[in-house]
């Protein structure tokens, strides 16, 4: 049986469950058992390459323990196991003796939850699990491709619109920033990893040359997500990959810390992220900010931090929704700050459908460097391929689509750049002059000539006239056949 076919029967035998309501409690329910699974694989093999390595996770609470007989406990013996005992004991797991990983099983299971009614149901989802090798590189890579359609499934849920980024962007977005194992790399609103999964495949792909390469690979990473669930998707995102160490994946709200408090020790050489957008912070969230930066919209407060945390030179990318381009008030002093902290070299315009079907607003990739002011911005418009209309679920955005950006980028100095039908370039003067508006359409696109607008006018009312008149015959040869 495929890993994809595995999974899909699992989802099958937790549909037959009373307590799991909709997709994402059902999601949420496979994410702590593939956790388990997946962290009692990576224990094992530890086990058996250090002798000094001990699982942080007590021996009776561990997956090989509880769950590996397929004819171990099941119905109301299971369930009470699993509620009474091992919910508790991994909320509450002392981390002084479990470490960093410890902590990593804690924070996963803080606001984790059994909603499963049926032991015997549940038997037969961890039996099913039970068939997954996870230190199998073959069944891990192809559980990749399951994951990646456990992610899709959860924005069905809609509940995860504000953490999910197409792949082709985040693959885009490393690509263009090329992380280096020596960079520290920071999400500061990771949601389910994938920008981080995406920086740790570039740089294994490109950098890593000796197996004590991938310590400081995964040293470098750095992240921060605020909701449960994605939290938890995360986590279980870099087991996967192969990170013994996740705990460097914070559950917590980056701007809840004052701003001020972000200190030199705190910054990063790169920051990747999609921080959500079209929400609003909780009261008192933005005081922790400076007075003309404060506001309760999301993405702009991340920007703000954004721009404060990177090391002079440092670089990021960031994806941001069409109203922080042309925003007033707060969105005008942000940009400005921007453009004169760093050098907003990049803008990439998406359309309005690569974020479909979860949103449908236009976005723009922000690529900037902290350090020295902006004197010129180049604006790139992507456009979806000849012979489709939009993106979508069934046909999204490939990274090929991206390749002609990536051909006129110039390189990783960005030299030679010229103009194109796609790619134009504004000083920052003449960006000021706007009032910081950065939403500069395209100057190469012609704009339909729809004819002047006082000939159009008259025809309307010529046509408006005709349409009257011969409302007016149709009801004069109606009238007159019904008095025949």
């Amino acid at each position: 049986m495929s890993v994809r076919t595995l999974v899909k029967s699992i989802q099958d035998i937790m549909r037959q469950d009373t307590g799991v309501d909709g997709d994402a409690q059902r999601i949420s329910q496979l994410c702590w058992m593939f956790f388990l699974k997946i962290i009692d694989d990576q224990d094992q093999e530890m086990e058996v390459m250090g002798d000094d390595y001990t699982s942080p996770i007590p021996e009776q609470f561990q997956w090989r323990t509880w769950a590996a007989d397929p004819e171990g406990m099941t119905g109301e013996e299971l369930l009470n196991f699993l509620n009474a005992d091992l919910f508790p004991s991994l909320k509450n797991l002392e981390i002084d003796r479990a470490g960093a990983r410890g902590r990593v099983v804690r924070d996963v299971f803080e606001d984790a939850y059994n909603y499963m009614k049926s032991g015997q149901l549940v038997r037969q989802v961890v039996n099913k699990i039970n068939d997954i090798d996870f230190n199998d590189l073959t069944e891990r890579q192809h559980f990749g491709d399951i994951y990646e359609q456990i992610l899709n499934d959860l924005q069905s849920a809609g509940n995860a619109g504000e953490y999910y980024t197409p792949r082709a962007v985040t693959a885009f977005m490393v690509d263009r920033i090329d992380p280096k194992p020596d960079e520290t790399v920071f999400d500061p609103a990771c949601g389910t990893g994938g920008f981080l999964t995406c920086a740790l495949r570039h740089m294994r792909e490109r950098y890593a040359k000796r197996p004590e390469d991938e310590p400081t690979i995964q040293a470098a990473l750095r992240a921060v997500e605020k909701k449960q669930l994605p939290h938890m998707l995360c986590v279980t995102n870099m087991l996967l990959h192969g990170v013994e160490d996740p705990s460097f994946v914070r559950h917590d709200n980056t701007l809840a810390r004052p701003y001020i408090s972000w200190e030199q020790k705190h910054r990063v050489d790169i920051v990747l992220t999609n921080p959500p957008f079209g929400g609003r912070e909780e009261d008192g969230i933005e005081a922790n900010f400076p007075k003309e930066f404060r506001t309760k919209e999301t993405a702009d407060l991340f920007l703000a931090l954004i721009i404060r945390l990177l090391k002079p030179g440092g670089r990021a990318a960031v994806v941001l929704p069409d109203g922080s381009l042309f925003g007033e008030g707060v969105k005008t002093r942000l940009k400005e700050h921007l453009m004169e902290e760093c050098n907003l070299h990049t803008i990439v315009r998406l359309p309005n459908s690569v974020f479909r079907p979860y949103a449908s607003i236009g976005t723009n990739l922000l690529f900037f460097e902290k350090g020295a002011p902006t004197t010129d911005i180049w604006f790139y418009e992507h456009r979806v391929p000849e012979g489709q209309k939009a993106y979508s679920m069934t046909r999204p955005i490939r990274l090929d689509h991206l390749q002609p950006c990536i051909d006129w980028w110039g390189g990783a100095d960005r030299t030679d750049r010229t103009e194109t039908e796609r790619a134009w370039k504004v000083t920052a003067e003449d960006v000021k002059a706007r009032g910081y508006n950065l939403d500069i359409k395209n100057p190469h696109t012609q704009e339909d000539d729809l004819g002047d607008p006082q000939e159009l006018l008259a025809k309307l009312g010529a046509t408006e006239a005709e349409v009257s008149d011969l409302r007016d015959q149709l009801k004069a040869i109606l009238t007159e056949a019904l008095l025949r």
